[in-house]
């Protein structure tokens, strides 16, 4: 197969900083779809980390000061978007094998609609306003709010070329830690809705030390807790490789909550609510405990020294990207095959 990805107007695709959860899912799906042979064509700003051909959309000089926020009406989304089908424009053959991979919604819709002969695939949706034909959620999860979403505008019925196919990670970057130092970990966005009360609650009533990583207001750091600041990738695989337990309260639907699998694969056991991807990510009493109310929260913090960091890590191991790069290849191909006439009917 030939995949037209298009990545994101205002990061580059590369492995550090690893802020952006959907830059990274774009270097990473490049490289496993590389892997397996398909031809890549990454359309990004200058600078990619990602397998395959580097097609560059946007100068680094036009980033400078680039608002972050996913919004179609922004000139540097319609300006990315004007460049992108151009190039892509210029490199499709038209044998009918080739796919135009997305990673943004409606802020990428308008390269769809100039392309209509190139099915359209948002291969990682954890967002809202999708709009493609096919369409590859994080988390069932995730798909079911979608179609909620849906139903409440104008009812919906499930669709046979929607899938799930969880988020994915590269093993090394999370080196097992059969041990830990004790201590209690949040590593995230700093911001109310990721359960920061949840964390200072937690602290008030537990012997041990909780620290607190990720960018955001600092003023809403629990008190009790210790701030680390903003971890780089290998910072973050060894802080979250010693904690006893990595807690993760988010209070809304989480799409995946990718912080939890990567402690898992580093052998730490996580806490979490109890809603959202956490449902299919994390198994109670095995790789850690999800909860509803403060004494479960605080239950959890003195039962984690009872799981087996060997058996978590092994469990994660389905999140990983030579697992997961089977289920893309697959799904992918039943796309083409749709294409080519040999879709859902065929025997």
């Amino acid at each position: 197969m030939k995949l037209h990805i298009v990545s994101l107007p205002h990061t580059q695709t590369v492995r550090e900083p690893s802020s952006c959860a959907y830059t990274q899912k774009v270097r990473r799906f490049a490289d496993m779809m590389d892997s397996l042979g398909h031809e890549c064509l990454v359309y990004a700003g200058e600078e990619s980390d990602a397998a395959g051909e580097l097609v560059t959309v946007v100068g680094k000089a036009e980033q400078v000061g680039m608002s972050e926020e996913f919004d179609p009406n922004l000139p540097h989304w319609q300006n990315m978007n004007k460049r992108t089908i151009r190039a892509i424009s210029r490199r499709y053959s038209g044998e009918g094998n080739e796919l135009l991979c997305l990673i943004a919604g409606r802020c990428q819709q308008q390269i769809a609609a100039s392309l209509p002969e190139i099915p359209a695939v948002e291969f990682g949706i954890g967002y809202s306003g999708t709009f493609a034909d096919f369409r590859v959620f994080e988390s069932y999860a995730w798909m079911h709010m979608v179609y909620g979403q849906d139903y409440t505008a104008h009812g919906a019925d499930g669709r046979f070329y929607d899938t799930v196919i969880p988020n994915s990670y590269d093993l090394e970057e999370f080196p097992y830690s059969d041990k830990d130092d004790g201590y209690l970990l949040y590593m995230g966005r700093l911001i109310d809705r990721k359960g920061l009360a949840v964390i200072g609650e937690i602290a008030k009533n537990t012997d041990r030390k909780v620290l607190v990583a990720g960018g955001g207001d600092k003023l809403l750091v629990p008190k009790g807790c210790k701030y680390l600041g903003v971890l780089g990738p290998k910072e973050r695989a060894e802080v979250m490789g010693k904690a006893a337990a990595l807690i993760a309260p988010t209070l809304y639907i989480e799409p995946f909550g990718g912080v939890t699998v990567e402690a898992m694969l580093c052998g730490t056991p996580v806490i979490t609510t109890d809603w959202g991807g956490f449902t299919e990510t994390i198994t109670p009493g095995i790789t850690g405990f999800r909860c509803r109310r403060l004494s479960e929260f605080i239950n959890a913090t003195k039962l984690v020294d009872q799981l087996d960091r060997k058996e978590i890590r092994s469990w994660a191991k389905r999140f990983t990207t030579d697992v997961v790069k089977y289920d893309y290849d697959k799904y992918l191909q039943d796309v083409v095959d749709l294409k080519k006439g040999r879709g859902w009917y065929s025997l």
